[in-house]
């Protein structure tokens, strides 16, 4: 069986053989297993944000920092949009009209081996590329008291979009699809249920439309204790949730949801696990409890995090024990229990 064979019979809520790993963000000494999927991307959509930072295809300029763990984030404090009721005027994403559509599928999955790994891709949330345009202040007033014009611009982002969408499923062909957004804290959303029912999801449906009608599985990234739309996610496909962070009541909703909602995660990365300095023997229990408690039953995919310089030594040997534990224990859970 193959990493992509066991990571889809996972997801389609059955007991893998092994505990798959999703993407690693990080090399280190200890690798031996591929990861379950690998992720791309249409390039163009990429292309004008550098490994250092850039803008976004609706302008908003982005930084990459080591405190990240060389992530990108909207630059602080410069905000593209400071009236709603403008973004005719300021949001004018760039001309697709020269793409050779077919030549830029094979670039961009060139690097993964089909037979082996299940390819994920995905679109960009609408709540979270709002925030960078506008930042959270402005932002969430105008989703208060300006909803339609926030429509008109989301559905302006859609339209947009929607050439992609289609030729991500013409012509990637991928085996897993993304619904990207981050619309909560770690102690609460962003946002109330309703808004987030009336704002955000129907386009979040629309986006998923098209490979959830193809048969793909569907995983919902979101950050943050943001639990309260987990029903939702289920009305436009949503099958499994990364990263399933600790601050959601994860035994409950694993029990709950058993068979219907893999979690891909369950990993405290914001707490000692994740942190510089962090010992060898937390690090190592740590991984091991996470498998403990999530992999019984299936439904639980490991994925695990560090944050530091990737040269660091220091980082590299985190980094290599989260990896051993897995190698070790973690992988082989089901085969140890018998």
């Amino acid at each position: 069986m193959t990493e992509k064979e066991n990571f889809l019979r996972l997801i389609s809520g059955k007991e893998p053989a092994w505990v798959p790993r999703s993407a690693v963000l990080f090399k280190d000494k200890a690798q031996k297993y591929p990861p379950a999927f690998m992720q791309t991307g249409v390039s163009f959509l990429r292309q004008f944000r550098t490994p250092t930072g850039g803008r976004d295809i609706w302008g908003v300029p982005y930084v990459v920092t080591a405190e990240t763990g060389g992530m990108a984030l909207p630059e602080p404090n410069n905000f593209i949009l400071d009236d709603i009721t403008k973004w005719r005027d300021i949001i004018k994403p760039p001309s697709t009209k020269d793409i050779n559509w077919e030549e830029m599928a094979k670039k961009d999955t060139a690097h993964i081996n089909r037979e082996e790994n299940a390819m994920a891709m995905g679109v960009g949330g609408f709540f979270m590329e709002f925030m960078g345009m506008m930042g959270f202040e402005e932002a969430l007033v105008s989703l208060s008291l300006e909803e339609e014009t926030v429509h008109e611009l989301f559905d302006f982002m859609y339209d947009y979009l929607e050439p992609f969408l289609e030729a991500i499923m013409k012509y990637y062909k991928p085996d897993i699809f993304y619904v990207v957004d981050d619309t909560a804290t770690a102690k609460n959303p962003f946002i109330s249920p309703q808004m987030y029912r009336d704002l955000i999801k129907p386009y979040h449906a629309r986006v998923a439309k098209m490979p959830m009608e193809a048969g793909l599985p569907i995983i919902m990234h979101n950050c943050g204790r943001c639990e309260d739309s987990i029903e939702d996610w289920f009305d436009f496909g949503v099958c499994a949730w990364e990263p399933a962070q600790v601050m959601n009541k994860l035994g409950d909703i694993k029990q709950k949801y058993a068979g219907k909602l893999m979690l891909q995660g369950c990993w405290d990365s914001s707490g000692p696990p994740g942190w510089a300095g962090t010992s060898e023997e937390v690090i190592r229990s740590a991984v091991r409890e996470c498998a403990d408690k999530y992999a019984p039953g299936g439904g639980f995919c490991f994925w695990a995090s560090v944050y530091g310089e990737p040269d660091d030594e220091e980082f590299t040997n985190r980094a290599s024990w989260i990896t051993d534990e897995y190698n070790n224990y973690v992988r082989p859970f089901y085969e140890k229990r018998g």
